[in-house]
This record gives C-alpha cells, structure tokens and sequence, in this order.
C-alpha cells in the first residue's frame, strides 16, 4: 500500500490553475471552501436558479453557470450525484478545454462506463472516506480525512502530481493519501454502503430493538441498548480498532460479544455479503441506480416514508430532549 503524507506532495502542481467544483452537496461544499482556504482559485458551477448560488456566494466563493465554470477551468471535478453525471458530463464536454482534467470522488461514473471521458483529458480520483461535513469540520480543525486517489487517464504524464496536490489541497492529505484505483474505489464504497455500515448495521439495529421490545423490554431502553450505545462503540474502534474496543469493555460485554455476534453474523451472513458484491461488479446495481433517478426516486421516497414510521423512530423522538 502506498500512503503519502502533506509533508511528501508538492502542491505546485495546483498553483495558477482555476478548478471548477460542479455540484454544491456535501461534498462540493466542503471540497470547494476547502480549496478556496488553501488558496486555490475556485469557482462553483451551478445550474441557473440554483438556491445553493446564494448560500455559496455567501460563504465567499465564486458562483458561475455550469457551462461557463466548466469553460473556464483547468481542472473540472464533477461532484454532483452519481446517478447524473453521465447527463451532466455530456452537456459540459464541448465546454472543457483541451488538455484539461476531469476529477471525481467517487469512481461509479467512470468504472461502470456510464461517462466515457475526451481522449485528450486527464481523468484523475480522490475520494475522501467520509461525509463532506466530517471533511470540512476536521479541515477547519486543523486535522484531514484519509481519501484514496487514482487515475484513469494519464495523457500530460502529470495526472499523478495533480491529483495529489489536490488532495493536499482539500486536506485529505494530514491524514493521507491511498494508492488505489476507480474499480476498487467504486466497489469497496458500493459493498460498504449495501452490505455494511449503511446497508446492514441500520437493519441490525431495527431487529434488535424489534426483538427487545417484543420480550417485553420497553421501547425507549430497547432503543438506548440497541441504537443509543452505536456511537459508543464506534468512539472505541476509531481510537483503539476492533481488538482493543473488545479489550476496553467489560468481561460481560465481551463475553457476550464473543458467544453472540457469530450467531448473527455467520456463514450464511457471510455467503449474501459476497452475493451483494458479486451484483456490484456486474454492474447491476449502477444499472439500478440510473433507472431509479429516471424514474424520480420511487423506491427511495418510500423507504424515507416507511423510515419516519417505524417503532424505532417514535422512541428516538420521544428521548429528544
């Protein structure tokens, strides 16, 4: 693996070039301000009558059309959602100066083919591992987030010292910068978000707090046990990783951990896990995805709707102070 530090990238490579942030959600946010606090010449492209012009404007940045931003930049990074890109990038693509670069955050556009770059651009990766607040929150504090960066076009023979001086840039590079690739960028994220963190662990704490509740425990202790004590956990792995959370709790905690978390999580967990990653690769989630924004968003506004309903939900609220 290669890791590399702020004190190991040269930043020059950055230096007289204006770079285009296409989006203002989490991630252009907190990319764009980052940018603009490193003294890098940034413009956000945002389409006409975007709300999110005022709000940028306000926070200090230049606000240009899409168009013109793409235009007038040596370095686009597209940063708007995934499941639009591929529209996005064919309208700005006549606009985009030759021998230009293309940058991303996430690697789903350009691993499963749904954005086929100019032949003359260089097309580079840097993806940070977490939220655009997190990113702008640790960057103000003086810290970064570790992101991985990549390349998928190499035409300058200088895509490599670009996309690590952007990195350094955005701050990701106080924590460091991972060699990696757009497939396994895009993959690993995919699987994450389906199967792990986002995917499964919201299902397991539903089902836990469904099981207490149904033996009889109430609803508010069912949820602080079974939701409320994530974050705990969560503290003690960033701090210790998995070993030395399990050694910071108590014997009772661990023992019960050790007897009944392979109950759960066992071969068969593990068999679907690998099922959903095999869907990933062949791309039949991206397929997904597009025909879901095509179709304005059905299946996720009735699962925010089906969310906001259950049991779970009504405690948390009801613990708020």
């Amino acid at each position: 693996m290669e890791l590399l530090r702020e004190d190991q990238i040269d930043p020059s490579p950055l230096a007289g070039k204006r770079v285009a942030v296409i989006g203002f959600g989490n991630q252009g946010r907190a990319q764009a301000l980052n940018l603009k606090d490193s003294g890098v010449d940034v413009v956000v492209g945002l389409r006409g009558g975007s709300v999110n012009a005022a709000v940028a404007k306000a926070l200090g940045l230049k606000v240009q059309l899409v168009e013109d931003a793409a235009a007038l930049a040596d370095v686009v990074m597209l940063l708007a959602p995934d499941e639009v890109l591929a529209k996005l990038y064919r309208e700005i693509e006549p606009r985009i100066r030759q021998g230009g670069a293309l940058g991303f955050s996430h690697g789903l556009a350009i691993h499963f083919n749904l954005i086929a770059p100019r032949d003359d651009l260089d097309v580079f990766l840097v993806a940070p591992k977490g939220p655009g607040s997190a990113l702008r929150t640790l960057y103000q504090d003086g810290k970064g987030m570790i992101a991985l960066w990549a390349i998928a076009q190499d035409r300058t023979g200088a895509t490599r010292e670009l996309a690590l001086a952007y990195g350094r840039a955005i701050g990701c590079a106080r924590a460091g910068l991972i060699a990696s690739s757009f497939a396994e960028e895009c993959e690993a994220d995919l699987f994450n978000e389906a199967a792990v963190v986002w995917g499964a662990v919201p299902e397991i704490l539903i089902a836990g707090f469904d099981t207490l509740v149904a033996g009889g425990v109430s609803a508010e202790v069912a949820f602080l046990e079974c939701v409320g004590e994530l974050k705990l956990i969560a503290d003690l792995i960033e701090e210790r990783g998995i070993a030395g959370m399990r050694e910071a709790i108590s014997h009772t905690a661990e023992l019960g951990a050790t007897l009944g978390g392979r109950k759960i999580v066992d071969a068969g967990v593990r068999q679907r896990m690998a099922e959903v990653l095999a869907e990933i690769r062949s791309g039949r989630f991206a397929e997904e995805l597009v025909r879901e924004e095509a179709s304005g968003y059905p299946r996720l506004e009735q699962a925010r709707a089906e969310a906001r309903e259950l049991p779970v939900e009504r405690a948390f609220k009801s613990l708020r102070p």
